[in-house]
């Protein structure tokens, strides 16, 4: 079903005319402060096969590994740096008892974007995120306060991570009216154990103009195949990135009896496509249109390159069928409703439209 793609077959990010990789490489894994992740020798291993086959999208954050993340960026990116596309994001609190150290007010944001540009060692922010929603910030202020930052040439486009699909919407629509700076990404967890984002969020990506970006495509190494019956005993795990992949796993909800029984059907698929649980894992999640760059979070140089080779999967309609059956999810009122055939019937009687293409 998929023909063969490659880091240097670059997509359009959105509404812009920004060129990305199909496959993003996370940095969240770049050092080892959280317990977990890649020591500087691997991590640069990792960074540098990546781009030099090709990938340019690079993915981190301002409180990735306490900001290990981005220094390692800073210092792997050398003279490469033009040619590279760096999203990074802030929000995240960066000295705990400072209240204004997160959030997404304009302090936290200009405070946030000058310590990453002074992390990164570069001068701008190719896509900078407000990376989740904090419920107490106008939209107003952030939106000019990005707009700021993008007249000053401190970052060049910008998006959002893990907000309601109804404010996404209001945000570009103002931002559109006022002539700000437009949203051109969306950053989602979406994998085959977290659809619930086909609801609404990615169906209001397509709509606004947003390139939908898949963070944990692999559901913390649950699709992968990482995981059995017998670490459903973990306690829940805790609401801090610290500690092990297994605990971020388990605190993501991904492991649990339902995403084991997904990977199971991955597994299948993948022993039948001679592929492994983690290419088919990502390369469903880009046989959806919106989707622009799923994010790779590769530990070490070996799950790279497992992970690239999602980009070659070619699987059958059956295989993808049997995919979407044990992860499906229910699209709720109004979806459902208004895919009824009784309320089909009384909009359109017997009146037939084409697709819009």
């Amino acid at each position: 079903m998929n023909n063969a793609l490659s880091l240097n077959a670059y997509r359009l990010l959105g509404r812009s005319g920004l060129r990305v990789s199909p496959l993003a490489l996370g940095a969240m894994t770049f050092g080892m402060d959280w317990g977990w992740g890649s020591d500087a020798r691997e991590a640069r291993r990792i960074f540098d096969a990546y781009v030099d086959r090709g990938g340019n999208f690079i993915d981190t954050a301002n409180h990735y590994t306490n900001g290990t993340s981005e220094r390692f960026i800073g210092e792997f990116t050398g003279d490469r740096r033009e040619r590279l596309v760096i999203a990074t994001k802030y929000t995240l609190t960066s000295r705990p008892g400072d209240p204004n150290s997160g959030g997404n007010h304009r302090k936290s944001m200009v405070r946030s974007v000058e310590a990453s540009l002074d992390r990164l060692k570069t001068d701008y922010i190719d896509l900078l995120y407000l990376h989740a929603w904090d419920f107490t910030t106008p939209v107003e202020e952030v939106l000019r306060a990005m707009d700021d930052l993008v007249r000053a040439g401190k970052v060049v486009y910008i998006g959002i991570s893990d907000t309601p699909a109804w404010q996404v919407s209001r945000m570009q629509a103002i931002a559109d009216l006022r002539g700000w700076s437009p949203l051109i990404a969306l950053q989602v967890e979406y994998s085959l154990i977290e659809r619930t984002v086909e609801r609404d969020l990615i169906p209001m990506a397509r709509e606004m103009g947003l390139g939908v970006i898949p963070w944990s495509p692999l559901a913390s190494g649950v699709l992968a195949g990482k995981y059995s019956k017998a670490d459903l005993d973990h306690g829940g795990g805790s609401a801090d990135a610290v500690g092990t992949r297994k605990n971020i796993a388990a605190a993501n909800g991904g492991l649990s009896e339902r995403g084991l029984a997904i990977a199971e059907v991955v597994k299948a698929v993948a022993a039948e496509t001679g592929r492994t649980p983690s290419q088919v894992a990502l390369a469903w999640t880009l046989l959806n249109p919106a989707v622009a760059s799923p994010i790779m979070g590769a530990r070490t140089l070996a799950q790279l390159e497992d992970n690239l080779g999602a980009l070659e999967v070619a699987m059958t309609d059956d295989q993808r069928a049997r995919l979407d059956a044990a992860s499906a999810i229910s699209l709720g009122f109004p979806h459902e409703f208004l895919a009824r055939p009784m309320t089909r019937g009384v909009i359109f009687g017997d009146v037939k439209i084409a697709p819009r293409t």
